[in-house]
This record gives C-alpha cells, sequence and structure tokens, in this order.
C-alpha cells in the first residue's frame, strides 16, 4: 500500500500585533501560508493532511479567525481530503465545561480531532474516530493506524510507556504535540531523546509539533523515527533564522520518504544599531537611517518586514530625546515595516566622561 500526506505544525492562527499598524496585513500572514499548505495539498493529491498541535494562537479565539479557518479548510473538505489534527499548548481552553473551537471544527467536518481517553489507572485508550461526535483518539486510513495525543506538558516523557502499552496493531503513526530537548529550542512541553525512544519502537513515523523549529530524531541505529516540521511562518523574534516549510511524506512498501518544503514567511529581522559618538539627536538618527539602510539593502524579499531593533552605544544627549515616534517615522520612510519592537539600551555619556 502507498500514500502520501503532508505534515504541518504550529500554524498559529489568529496571531497578530494589536498595536501596530499593519495588525490586519500581519493576521492575515498565517491564513495566507495555511492556504498556500492546502494548495499544495491538492495540488499533490495527498491521502490526508497532518497538523500536529497549535493551529490557534489561542484557545479563546475570534469569531472571525474561526470563519476564517472553516473559509481557508473548505478546499480540504470538497476534495475529501482528511485533516486530522491534535491540541497543542496553544489551543487548550482551560474552561472545560465549554467546547473548544478544535472540537467545533471537528464536530462539523473539517478536521479529525484525535484525543485519547484515561483509563482509572493511568493508561490511554485510543477509542476509533467518530465523525458524528467528532472525537477519538485514532483513525486508520488505507490500512495505515494514526494515533494522535495533544500538549499533555512537561512530564511527557513519563506517560511514553503508558502510550505504547495502549497500541496493538502494525503499520502506526503517532501525531504528538512534544518536543525533544537538544533539539528543541523551548525551554517547556518536551522529554528527552531517551524517553522517546520506545517510540521508534512502536510507531514508523512520529509527526511531532512544537518549538517552531524543524528537527528529525534518529536511533542509535540511524533510523530517522519523529519529524518536526517547525511553524511555516515565523511566530516570534528569535525564529528569524529557521527554516519555514512543512513536510510532504510519500510512504511505499513501509518505507517513508520526506521532503521539506519551504514555505515564504515574512521576512524578521532581527538588528542591533550602534549609535555610539553622536553630539546630538539629529545625528544619532542619520547614523540610524544609513545603517538601517545598509541592512535592508542585503534583503531580496518583498514583503514588508517585522522588526526588532536594539540600540546601543554611549551618546552625549538623552536616550529619550531619540524618541520611539520619531524612530518609527524614518522607519517608514525606509521600508514600511509591519511591525516594529524598539529596545533602547543607549547610555547618557556626561562631559566628564562618567556614563
Amino acid at each position: 500500500m502507498s500514500y502520501t500526506f503532508i505534515h504541518t505544525a504550529d500554524i498559529h492562527l489568529g496571531k497578530t500585533y494589536r498595536t501596530s499598524s499593519g495588525e490586519d496585513e500581519r493576521y492575515e500572514d498565517f491564513f495566507r501560508t495555511l492556504a498556500d499548505i492546502v494548495a499544495d495539498a491538492i495540488r499533490e493529491r495527498v491521502d490526508f493532511v497532518l497538523i500536529a498541535g497549535d493551529l490557534f494562537h489561542t484557545g479563546q479565539i475570534l469569531p472571525r479567525t474561526f470563519a476564517r479557518t472553516i473559509e481557508t479548510l473548505q478546499p480540504l473538505k470538497d476534495k475529501n481530503i482528511p485533516c486530522i489534527a491534535v491540541e497543542g499548548n496553544h489551543d487548550w481552553i482551560h474552561r472545560r465545561d465549554s467546547i473548544s473551537w478544535m472540537e467545533a471544527l471537528s464536530q462539523i467536518g473539517y478536521i479529525c480531532l484525535l484525543r485519547p481517553s484515561r483509563m482509572e489507572t493511568g493508561g490511554y485508550r485510543f477509542d476509533p474516530f467518530d465523525p458524528e461526535t467528532g472525537m477519538g483518539g485514532h483513525i486508520e486510513i488505507k490500512g495505515l493506524n494514526i494515533y494522535g495525543l495533544g500538549y499533555i506538558g512537561t512530564q511527557a516523557g513519563n506517560h511514553v510507556s503508558r502510550i505504547c502499552e495502549a497500541i496493538t496493531t502494525e503499520n502506526n503513526l503517532l501525531l504528538f504535540h512534544v518536543g525533544i530537548w537538544s533539539y528543541s529550542p523551548v525551554e517547556i512541553g518536551n522529554m528527552q531523546p531517551d524517553e522517546a525512544m520506545p517510540l521508534a519502537e512502536r510507531f514508523d513515523y512520529v509527526a511531532l509539533g512544537h518549538g517552531h523549529k524543524p528537527y528529525i530524531v534518529s536511533t542509535s541505529e540511524g533510523r530517522a523515527y519523529a519529524f518536526n516540521p517547525g511553524a511555516p511562518e515565523r511566530v516570534n523574534f528569535s525564529e528569524e533564522k529557521y527554516d519555514k516549510g512543512f513536510y510532504h511524506v510519500t510512504v511505499e512498501d513501509g518505507l517513508y520518504r520526506h521532503e521539506f518544503r519551504s514555505t515564504s514567511p515574512r521576512p524578521m529581522l532581527v538588528m542591533t544599531i550602534n549609535l555610539d559618538g553622536p553630539e546630538n539627536a539629529d545625528q544619532a538618527l542619520d547614523t540610524f537611517r544609513s545603517q538601517i539602510t545598509g541592512i535592508l539593502a542585503a534583503s531580496t524579499d518583498k514583503l514588508r518586514p517585522l522588526l526588532e531593533i536594539r540600540l546601543v552605544g554611549r551618546v552625549a544627549f538623552h536616550p529619550f530625546e531619540l524618541g520611539r515616534e520619531r524612530l518609527r517615522l524614518a522607519l517608514d520612510e525606509l521600508c514600511q515595516p509591519v511591525h516594529v519592537e524598539i529596545k533602547n539600551h543607549l547610555s547618557l555619556v556626561t562631559r566628564s566622561g562618567e556614563g
């Protein structure tokens, strides 16, 4: 049996900057990215799409975000391509007496939300997915058994043995929102590589999410078994150097071949601008413009950028004279950024030379 699928994660629909002039444009970035992945799935006629958590940026989303999500996923539904998802830490809704937006999407058929049941003994039970209720922990497609487990926190490694004990089938895939230490760039929601290793014995492919950085985990024998595609759009500053994309996976006779396909995220530039020496704010602003222009000249991206700027140096005027509004006006003239974060670390030097 052969099949193909797309594995993506950490979409973060609904993310934006509420105080930015580019709020609406940034809001659409994440839908544009998901729409491109959906278009790829339809073009390649994949058998299913996997979303390994954090479809949304927050559990409490705006109604328009829910409506735009349905609009973006509609082509998959029209082509009868299942979209199988688990919940990430951002998808959580803490009032469990309320239905979550992920559950709502599953109940109306836009995703198949996988969530196992817990037994009194602490073990897991992966019930078959029920399209009527939109709930279950396991779905079978063309002989492939897909199991799903969302974010379970910092103790995920302690649950691996219970997860493996619950699996009695062959030809298995696990969808799991968790990071692996030494690979994942975030500090929470990870497990140690040796804790994850038993998953390689039970699952042929472990589809990870969390951390926003792509990586592949292999067994001691060198077999790649766990894959994290990272976030396809840049979500936070610090991700500017990460590759952005998703996995297109082909399986033939039990052999998995994965291809990382790059997306087109919005450019994110983190700059340190050294303003050491100017006697007044006007001179410092000229230096600021010059350094920014030089950095922007190296970028070939046509999308308006996201900027994080750190001002450093010793100046002979009060740093507050170089106000954020003046800096933002200068940036608008140079590149019209969608969003700017400015960190002013300038120090005032008195005539005696003291800082």
